[in-house]
């Protein structure tokens, strides 16, 4: 897919795990040990951990049914970096869209020891193998709220969920955005937010951004989907 990401909202997301192997990476291991160790050899701080990664994606009505399989890290990111050649399996992964009480969205700066260094999007990340309930449900909102936390120190209770998806469509790329609001101002909330990445040894997030306009947001470092969410967010307050 090419120009600008698909937005469309949904009611609910519902999110399975599939007990893997993942095909395409048992048949491509030999190039994703190769590119991990590339990786790991420029940025040591990677670790190869487990993720989902979605197999299937598809709408229905109002609501959007995704499939995940476990896999590791490395052929994560490999596959990433390929291009996400096998079009049916993508990355679908949720974001908070954190506003703040007087209108600005608070955006986070991507750590230099991170896969996307230098990156400027919501908090958020891809699911992981914690965020699979008991039933073999994926709790997509569960995991926004834990990258939330991680990322920012925001705890659930200081937050407010509304409800409902936006979803956006970009190439191998699904993200998940989740309208969450704080009761502070913007540069409240960053004050907040800055004192605990001050006290974090070693925080995914270098610092936080304010948007208070969608202009703000055009620039390489911030994801397509991102600004795309921003537009629509900030020229529906408008009408």
């Amino acid at each position: 897919m090419t120009g600008q990401p698909k937005l469309c909202r949904v009611d609910e997301v519902v999110a399975r795990l599939d007990e893997g192997p993942w095909p395409w990476a048992m048949a491509e291991r030999a190039r994703i040990d190769a590119h991990w160790a590339g990786l790991i050899a420029a940025n040591p701080a990677l670790y190869n951990g487990q993720v989902l990664i979605a197999r299937d994606r598809r709408f229905a009505g109002n609501r959007l049914e995704v499939r995940y399989t476990p896999t590791d890290y490395a052929a994560f990111l490999t596959f990433r970096d390929l291009g996400f050649p096998e079009p049916s399996t993508s990355n679908c992964f949720g974001l908070a869209a954190l506003r703040a009480s007087d209108g600005g969205f608070l955006l986070g700066v991507m750590g230099g020891h991170t896969a996307n260094p230098g990156r400027v999007y919501f908090p958020g990340g891809t699911p992981e193998p914690a965020d699979v309930l008991p039933d073999g449900r994926v709790d997509l909102l569960g995991n926004v709220l834990r990258e939330l936390g991680e990322e920012t120190g925001l705890r659930p209770e200081e937050v407010e969920v509304r409800p409902g998806w936006t979803v956006a469509v970009e190439g191998g790329r699904t993200a998940l955005m989740r309208d969450i609001r704080i009761d502070l101002p913007a540069e409240a909330a960053r004050a907040r937010i800055m004192e605990f990445l001050d006290a974090e040894a070693e925080p995914e997030l270098a610092g936080i951004r304010i948007i208070r306009a969608p202009e703000e947001a055009e620039q390489d470092a911030v994801p397509g989907f991102v600004r795309s969410y921003l537009r629509h967010a900030f020229r529906s307050q408008a009408d």
